[in-house]
């Protein structure tokens, strides 16, 4: 779709968008009387969007896996317009789950009726496609790609056997493993590992040589196949959660100290962080737990490096998103949230593990807290008003990839009267997971081409995005953003931002449901 936008506040040049763009917000705050004060503001940007799409390379941790497997899976499909036959019929080779190649963006009205009109959301502006990603990665497993995607046992078999022929002989990369920090189920799996011994005993006291090596893979991948940028995306088995101790892992310096010294509370995805943070290679979080130590921040914002997590938003906890905001909007009191999942893959099986599960129900439970936080009609933060949210993950390897979600809303109405909303929810888990992390990669190389400045400034005064892309939470439980700034978890709001940032590099209005044209005489 070939799409002119036409705007005085946009112009091309030199292979970049400059766009001019007022921010307005409102700043709220209060007299010594306790009166609310709301006063509007409005800044001026300039934005520069670098148009040339790059050869990218995507690096992941854990490519084994059921999520790595059917990624490398999907793009080969879709590269080679591979389609097959299931019991339904013949499937064509799509990207359906992936808000960047599947979804559109309105753009405006038709000038004739007046009714909105809709884009590919990459027709906006340039995205890199995946079928052009280079895709490699490490893994615990040495077992051939190949036959871990039968492992994995998502995809159908008519499809593994076309795809047979380009994987084949290929193996991850060996990666780290330190045992303490995943399941105890999991030490079978773990045969490729590069911090064992030749006697299979595996050593976790030399953890800054571990960060020299992945940082060693980064840049013989980035060399070996002439890319010109990587991204490294950890989609392995969940980790307990590190602690954070002063001294340890709570600034730049002292991480880096401890990582040298190889302290025990430096998880395997934090060593591959910070080799990413060095080489200068945004590094997502497709996982639940603690990666992002207040340490690994400082030292992304130190290099100027990009970080995005935690933990994949597929189903439930998407659905969660947007339902509680629906009853708090509607000024329903949400009294209780139950939510129950059983599923059989390896992602499970990690789980059953207490440390690990508590590192999944974290970032679970935090999903609609900001919802909460937004209606102080309902809930009153003085009285300790809250909603009870359970959360229960049991591992039945029965139902493999095909993970089963239950959720009970128990909701107070009006003057005593309560509402309760079940809903059952069977999803196959990595069929949901793997268009997300395209989505993070897509828009996280995205972001790395757009810089800023305030109206006046100097041509050398542009600048990057702030290091963790708190754009990418849309795709994420468990939104990492600035420190002192609190997470935004409702799904409309996440898309929304999303949707006005492009709409405002080609010099569009951000979007307005005023409809204006319908409503007035």
């Amino acid at each position: 779709m070939s799409i002119d936008f036409k705007s005085a506040k946009s112009v091309t040049k030199d292979g970049h968008l400059h766009t001019k763009y007022t921010y307005e917000n409102s700043v709220v705050e209060k007299d010594a009387s306790g009166r609310t004060i709301v006063t509007p503001t409005a800044v001026d940007y300039e934005f520069k969007l670098d148009l040339t799409v790059p050869k990218v390379g995507l690096l992941l941790v854990g490519i084994g896996g059921n999520n790595g497997t059917t990624l490398l899976g999907a793009t080969l499909a879709n590269k080679h317009n591979i389609s097959f036959e299931n019991k339904r019929g013949v499937v064509k080779p799509n990207y359906y789950g992936s808000v960047t190649q599947a979804s559109t963006i309105k753009i405006g009205i038709d000038k004739e009726t007046g009714n909105d009109v809709y884009a590919p959301f990459n027709s906006i502006v340039p995205f890199v496609s995946p079928n052009d990603l280079v895709i490699d990665g490490w893994d615990i497993s040495g077992v051939p790609l190949d036959q871990a995607m039968k492992r994995a046992q998502v995809l159908d078999v008519t499809l593994q056997k076309q795809l047979h022929p380009y994987l084949e002989g290929k193996k991850p990369m060996p990666s780290i493993y330190y045992p303490d920090f995943i399941a105890l189920n999991q030490a079978e799996r773990a045969n490729n590992v590069y911090n064992a011994t030749a006697s299979g005993e595996v050593r976790t006291d030399n953890k800054w040589g571990d960060v020299e090596q992945i940082r060693k893979d980064i840049r013989e991948f980035k060399a070996k196949n002439q890319l010109d940028k990587v991204i490294v995306l950890w989609t392995a088995n969940t980790e307990r959660y590190a602690d954070v101790l002063p001294g340890v892992n709570d600034t730049a310096d002292n991480l880096i100290k401890s990582v040298k010294e190889s302290h025990e509370e430096i998880a395997p995805s934090t060593v591959f962080a910070v080799a990413s943070i060095l080489e200068g290679v945004p590094y997502i979080n497709g996982s639940p737990q603690n990666t992002f130590v207040p340490g690994v921040i400082h030292l992304a914002e130190k290099h100027n490096s990009f970080l995005g997590g935690d933990d994949f938003k597929s189903g439930q906890t998407k659905v969660k998103s947007v339902l509680a905001q629906f009853l708090v909007d509607a000024g329903i009191k949400p009294l209780s949230i139950a939510s129950y999942n059983h599923l059989g893959n390896n992602d499970g099986y990690n789980l059953s593990s207490p440390k690990q599960f508590r590192s999944k129900e974290i970032s679970k439970q935090s999903v609609v807290d900001d919802i909460i936080e937004s209606n102080s009609i309902l809930y009153n933060k003085e009285s300790g008003d809250k909603v009870d949210h359970c959360i229960v993950i049991k591992y039945l390897p029965a139902v493999g990839d095909d993970k089963v979600a239950m959720d009970e809303y128990y909701s107070e109405l009006m003057l005593g009267g309560h509402n309760k909303i079940s809903i059952h929810n069977v999803c196959e888990d990595s069929l949901l997971a793997t268009p997300l992390i395209i989505d993070l990669v897509v828009v996280a190389e995205f972001l790395q081409r757009v810089t800023y400045k305030k109206a006046g400034e100097s041509d050398d005064s542009y600048e990057g995005m702030y290091s963790v892309l708190s754009l990418l939470s849309y795709w994420l439980k468990a939104p990492l953003l600035r420190p002192g700034f609190k997470p935004i978890n409702g799904l409309n709001k996440q898309r929304q931002a999303l949707e006005n940032l492009l709409r405002l590099l080609v010099g569009l209005p951000v979007n307005s449901e005023l409809r204006l044209e319908e409503r007035l005489k």
